[in-house]
């Protein structure tokens, strides 16, 4: 029987494309146009993969800063998720882990530029890396975590 629903759903669903395909045309254009705008100016699903920011999505109510999403100054074509350390002005640690400098060096971070870096330094590829990041390059902020469910 409800085999019967869903078949009898999809038959209708076909012949009203085929009896008006500009409108179901339309329909899909505007419903792009949506999707493209909200994405693009309102928020979207990012899928973030990596060790870099490890710490982050476990429990861990110490870390502080903003997180961002940013284009790679290295790779345009990639996006990446790392947390504002420093902002125009401020004068920062280069690496306080001591693995890319020493830590006692310190930079200033410039005008229109922020300082990012990953939560898990030693994985993570950051402004320790290629130095200060545009604020051009920032593409949003992140302000909830959805996770799947563990498997069972």
């Amino acid at each position: 029987m409800f085999r019967n629903q869903i078949l009898s759903t999809l038959r209708h669903g076909l012949g009203y494309c085929t009896k008006y395909p500009l409108t179901v045309a339309l329909r899909l254009v505007q419903g792009f146009c949506v999707a493209h705008l909200f994405n693009e100016y309102v928020g979207g699903f990012r899928l973030v993969q990596g060790p870099s920011m490890m710490p982050t999505f476990s429990p861990n109510p110490e870390m502080r800063g903003d997180l961002v999403v940013a284009v790679s100054p290295r790779d345009p074509r990639a996006l990446v998720c790392k947390r504002i350390i420093g902002l125009p002005g401020d004068v920062v640690c280069v690496d306080p882990t001591g693995e890319y400098a020493p830590s006692t060096e310190h930079v200033y971070v410039p005008k229109g530029h922020l300082w990012l870096m990953g939560d898990n330094a030693s994985w993570s590829r950051d402004s320790r890396t290629y130095g200060p990041v545009p604020m051009a390059l920032i593409r949003g902020i992140i302000v909830a975590r959805v996770s799947r469910r563990p498997h069972v």
